[in-house]
């Protein structure tokens, strides 16, 4: 590797840029490219018909602008642009969008495509980069700028021509200086003040500009110097949307963009998942999120990726990264145990009408479609907190500190045999094994409570056996029912108990009603019970047997 072979790139000299100081308030004007920018990427492009279904997620998801494609450049491309017009697809409240080259035949064969269209965006382009004016067309400043200038022309003079065929179309011109990012920021201006000459904008008829870093060759802060630079040297700001379409090469898009917001932009083109060339483009569902996470409606609906992700998937043949920001499948979920205690401690603290305010977790799980079960998973890396966790949201076992540490090396016993995540329903059966709640010694068959002089009175059936025992509770009248069988004294130390609404937790096939956990200390030895009945008292007293025995 030879670093020397490398320049960086030339942005411009603001030492009063004001971005750093400003704050989002709310969301931008999105832009989804997925049909147009995203296609153009794969080496496979997309049918009609795989087009229309990720179209019809578009819209679902609330996207009012949507690019659908480069209709001159393909039959394909130019049937599906008429497919949306002639079967009314599109809803009165969505703007399509189509590129097209500075070209006058590609733009004549742009309109024949919209032809009939109620509302429409044409976005005309052409490349303004000291690389390419010198080496790929060998053209002036002038030139190229005479290019831009004519191709707004002939956007112009074409929609004039649509209109008199069709005057209940609307159109709104805009245009890209392709590669704005190496294009030097003051030229950038003046090619875009020409092309605004050409069609005259107004603040109540806006055009767009869109500044695009076509290749990513900037950090995000000096990419926000360009967009602002741009914007305070432009004259009729107030005529015009300032668009931003940023490229990941430097793995940077979204910050890019993020930041470009911030200098003053008005609205964003990406991709949902950050489809494109190269990298990918700006990842809009990323950009959305990272707003809302900051308590800024995106204005996009995301909380069901399970049903958008998968014909994203479908028709670019691309997989999800499982820890995709925001929606990958494992981006909620804690492995490791101190990671899982402090979720849990902080889920039970988390009031419903606080702020959100969960360690390890920037949003509510439940905000982006995904239950709390997938939070924590336990493996060999879990502690006692992975495993209480699960058992409580899954189950309703809500084991008390105490049950949590001494289960906690059976559960990762079992997670080391099996070398990866424990199911929820293997970690269920192994509690339940380990404490004997499916096959108790004893069997209770009968008890009864009576009160007397200010103490309990307490007789049970076991196994066949009356014992019975007096105490000033339930359970210490228990204890001295065993000490009189056995000669042995017990204590009980702690002692917790709850109800189970939960059908999947059963005692002899039939759904239990009460959980209790018991800790005691006999002959200097400790132990745990638990037990599972069809009421507290049953629970209670099968608990303290369980951890005798």
């Amino acid at each position: 590797m030879n670093p020397s072979k490398y320049k960086r790139m030339a942005t411009p000299d603001l030492p009063n840029r004001q971005w750093p100081n400003q704050h989002h308030t709310k969301a931008p004007i999105w832009v989804s490219v997925d049909l147009r920018d995203g296609n153009q990427a794969l080496a496979t492009p997309m049918s009609v018909d795989q087009k229309l279904a990720l179209w019809q997620e578009l819209i679902q998801i609330g996207f009012k602008t949507i690019e659908i494609g480069f209709p001159s450049a393909s039959q394909l491309e130019f049937d599906f642009t008429r497919r949306l017009i002639e079967e009314n697809l599109i809803p009165d409240d969505v703007t399509i969008q189509v590129l097209v080259q500075a070209r006058e035949h590609l733009i004549e064969r742009t309109y024949e495509a919209l032809k009939g269209v109620k509302k429409a965006v044409v976005h005309v382009y052409n490349t303004t980069s000291k690389l390419q004016r010198d080496y790929v067309f060998e053209k002036s400043q002038d030139e190229i700028k005479a290019m831009a200038v004519q191709g707004a022309q002939w956007v112009k003079e074409y929609a004039v021509k649509a209109s008199e065929s069709n005057p209940e179309s609307q159109w709104i011109f805009q245009y890209s200086p392709e590669s704005f990012s190496q294009t030097e920021t003051d030229y950038a201006v003046e090619v875009c003040q020409a092309v605004m000459d050409v069609w005259q904008p107004t603040a109540d008829n806006k055009c767009i500009l869109n500044l695009p870093s076509t290749v990513e060759s900037t950090s995000p802060n000096r990419f926000a110097d360009q967009v602002e630079y741009f914007i305070t040297h432009l004259k009729n700001r107030e005529s015009v949307l300032i668009s931003i379409h940023t490229h990941n090469d430097r793995g940077c898009a979204v910050a890019a963009a993020e930041l470009a917001l911030l200098a003053g932009a008005d609205r964003i083109e990406g991709t949902l998942l950050g489809n494109g060339e190269r990298t990918g483009n700006m990842d809009i569902v990323t950009l959305a999120m990272n707003l809302f996470s900051e308590g800024i409606d995106p204005e996009l609906d995301f909380s069901k990726p399970h049903q958008w992700i998968s014909v994203v998937e479908e028709v670019t043949k691309i997989e999800t990264h499982p820890r995709h920001p925001w929606v990958g499948e494992v981006v909620y979920t804690a492995y490791s145990g101190s990671h899982q205690d402090a979720i849990r401690k902080c889920l039970l603290k988390q009031q419903p009408n606080d702020y959100w305010n969960v360690a390890y977790l920037p949003i509510d799980p439940k905000d982006i479609g995904r239950d709390y079960e997938a939070i924590i998973r336990v493996n060999s890396q879990s502690g006692k907190a992975g495993s209480s966790f699960v058992l409580a949201q899954e189950y309703g076992l809500n084991l008390p500190k105490w049950i949590q540490l001494d289960f906690a090396p059976v559960a990762q016993k079992l997670a080391e045999s099996h070398g990866g995540v424990l199911s929820h329903k293997a970690l269920y059966n192994a509690f339940i094994k380990h404490y004997r709640c499916d096959q108790t010694e004893f069997s209770l068959n009968h008890y009864q409570l009576d009160k007397q002089g200010g103490e309990e009175i307490l007789s049970l059936e076991i196994n066949g056996e009356t014992w019975q025992g007096k105490g000033n509770g339930t359970l210490s009248a228990l204890c001295d029912a065993w000490q009189k069988r056995t000669g042995k004294s017990v204590d009980v130390i702690d002692y917790a108990e709850h109800a189970i609404h939960n059908e999947m937790v059963t005692v002899e096939g039939k759904n239990a009603q009460a959980m209790a956990y018991v800790y005691l200390q006999q002959d200097n030895k400790r132990s745990v019970g638990v037990a599972l009945a069809k009421d507290s008292v049953s629970a209670m007293l099968l608990a303290v047997l369980n951890a005798l025995h």
